[in-house]
């Protein structure tokens, strides 16, 4: 099969490539435990410089005392950094999650809201959390970058932007719109578990014959 030339023609091929390699839904392919948006965001926001299984132990706890945005709103914040403590960076993110809380129980009736422009006014959420909750938990268009995405991104020649947001609206036309989310889901498992940072995995990758990067780090 002849190598794609393009941008658009080498992000056609991921997608194909490694809708093969990690099949199933946003959903499925989200690697953060929840039950609904809210749930969700503040899995998302204590993944933050923390690992998914990391978090998935400490949630149950938290969405047990906390199982909604009104509870969170309310929370005495030392009991919610004892129990996001072993995330790291936890008084910062008990911040983020109960000013997260108080913005949707004032400004959305204690729901997550959809729209991207609501979406980045609310503490602790950017882009990319918004992308996370909307691709998996929403069922709507969004391709979160994270280093993960942006690593793979450059690797691949598919951009030669930096910064997450640009990287996000550049990959955007080269992904049909519903399917966003998933693509940027098997990136990321495709970074953690093949591409790493370090050492990739050149000689066992899918994306190998058609990698501009393909063995530049043995």
């Amino acid at each position: 099969m002849a190598r794609p030339r393009t941008a658009a023609g080498r992000a056609r091929r991921v997608h194909e490539r490694l809708a093969l390699e990690y099949p199933g839904t946003a959903v499925e392919l989200c690697e953060l435990n929840h039950t609904n948006p809210f749930e969700l965001l503040a899995a998302t926001i204590l993944s933050a410089q923390c690992t998914d299984a990391r978090v998935n132990m400490v949630t149950p706890t938290l969405f047990a005392r906390y199982p909604d945005a009104e509870a969170l709103a309310h929370a005495e914040p030392l009991e919610v950094e004892e129990i996001i403590r072993s995330t790291g960076f936890y008084k910062n993110k008990t911040k983020s999650l109960i000013g997260m809380a108080n913005a949707l129980l004032d400004r959305f009736g204690g729901e997550v809201p959809t729209a991207m422009s609501d979406w980045v006014t609310v503490p602790g959420v950017g882009r990319k959390t918004a992308n996370v909750v909307r691709s998996v938990a929403q069922g709507l268009p969004g391709l979160p970058v994270d280093t993960h995405v942006l690593r793979l991104a450059h690797r691949l020649e598919l951009t030669e932007e930096t910064d997450p947001v640009k990287v996000e609206l550049e990959l955007n036309p080269m992904v049909p719109a519903a399917e966003r989310g998933q693509f940027s889901l098997r990136v990321i498992l495709h970074g953690r578990r093949v591409c790493s940072a370090r050492k990739p995995a050149c000689g066992t990758c899918t994306l190998a014959d058609f990698c501009p990067s393909a063995g530049l780090f043995a």
